[in-house]
């Protein structure tokens, strides 16, 4: 079996999906005001990373536990429509050249899979119409239908993103060599070296560099 794994934010979505976020919930005309609780949560690890004294994957994890944290009160039903109206905004700004690969991919019998940090319900709502088999996100933790701020959530970047993947697909007999993996960003390195197809999507300056030195697709 041959797989096609395709990166979110930059990749298949030309934008920031946390930026959408934050600006959806600063704006929101009945949850603005909780955007000042996750304003001040994230501030401290914000400068720090800008000033190289905190991780950056750590100032990410605080980040999206501070979001939740700021919906505190939402029920999954709640968390669900909140996603669907962030994921509404985001339809124009799919990256058509991205989507029409990953069209080709399912009309080649390819087992389509979406590996992302963003949060699980939101990756469902925004590609509900695509043929994706399997979608792998950041999952939110319940407790009685109700979110569970302070559970520790697994925010999946980096090296997860690939065991991730390796679990989803325990017991399968893949074709690595000629399988393919879409990705934007030098943090996706450990997906794009899975297969023998990796294609760079406007990679960043670090990932060009790779990409050129590798002779790697570039879209």
């Amino acid at each position: 079996m041959r797989v096609a794994i395709f990166d979110f934010d930059g990749t298949l979505y030309s934008k920031e999906t946390f930026q959408l976020m934050m600006d959806h919930l600063k704006n929101h005309p009945e949850h603005s005001a909780r955007y000042r609780q996750f304003f001040r949560a994230i501030l401290p690890p914000y400068i720090g990373s800008k000033l190289k004294i905190y991780p950056e994957k750590k100032m990410r994890e605080r980040s999206v536990q501070a979001y939740l944290a700021a919906l505190e009160t939402f029920s999954q039903h709640d968390l669900e429509e909140y996603f669907g109206e962030i994921a509404a905004k985001m339809h124009d700004d799919m990256n058509q050249s991205v989507v029409e690969r990953l069209k080709q991919h399912v009309a080649n019998d390819d087992y389509v899979m979406l590996v992302s940090g963003a949060f699980t319900p939101l990756l469902h709502a925004v590609t509900k119409q695509m043929p994706i088999k399997t979608i792998i996100g950041t999952e939110i933790p319940y407790k009685n239908d109700m979110l569970d701020h302070k559970s520790p959530i697994s925010h999946v970047q980096g090296p997860l993103k690939t065991e991730k993947i390796k679990q989803a697909l325990e017991g399968q007999q893949i074709d690595w060599a000629n399988s393919y993996a879409y990705g934007d960003s030098h943090s996706d390195l450990p997906v794009l070296e899975l297969v023998g197809h990796p294609v760079c999507v406007h990679p960043e300056p670090r990932l060009r560099t790779v990409a050129e030195k590798r002779k790697w697709e570039i879209i």
